[in-house]
């Protein structure tokens, strides 16, 4: 009779032990597939990086308003794309509040996003600063957004500008 009693003990056990493991099976497979959903709605460039947890453009205005010149701080944010470098999509600038403008460029020029990335939204994880822009550079900005030998021209003074180094950007798809 105890040889009965120890096997039917030891068949309940397992058959405990196999419903908690399917239970765990089907909560990772469950999280896998969500995952797997949350990335296939951006594409990704330069570093893996994840949309989770990235400040809205009212959140990294008021950061980069707290930035004094020599400053930086490590930040993720999501913010409309508003233009592209149309030669190579080696930078973009995003909005964010205010009719402000961060000027994005990419870690060790090591990456680029498509040139015809515009009206979507970003989100890029890197190093927020603030830096002066020379003449120089403005107008070759300028000439890499196909403006007029005008518009470049009317350029005379450095200006203040919103920067970020992104170590990878996701964007939007469609």
């Amino acid at each position: 009779m105890k040889i009965y009693a120890t096997i039917f003990l030891i068949f309940l056990t397992l058959l405990s032990c196999k419903e908690v493991s399917n239970e765990s099976d089907n909560a990772f497979a469950k999280a896998e597939t969500e995952n797997k959903e949350a990335q296939e709605t951006y594409a990704s460039y330069g570093e893996k990086i994840s949309a989770a947890g990235a400040m809205t453009k009212i959140e990294i205005s008021e950061k980069y308003a707290a930035l004094a010149e020599g400053d930086t701080a490590i930040v993720k944010f999501e913010a409309p794309i508003n233009d592209v470098c149309a030669s190579k999509g080696c930078w973009m600038r995003l909005d964010i509040a205010d009719e402000e403008q961060v000027f994005v460029k990419f870690k060790d020029y090591g990456f680029f996003v498509p040139t015809d990335t515009k009206d979507g939204n970003a989100v890029v994880e890197g190093k927020a600063y603030l830096e002066e822009v020379s003449v120089d550079e403005l107008r070759h900005m300028a000439e890499d957004a196909g403006k007029s030998k005008e518009e470049i021209a009317a350029i005379t003074k450095p200006e203040r500008e919103l920067r970020f180094m992104a170590d990878g950007v996701l964007i939007k798809a469609d």
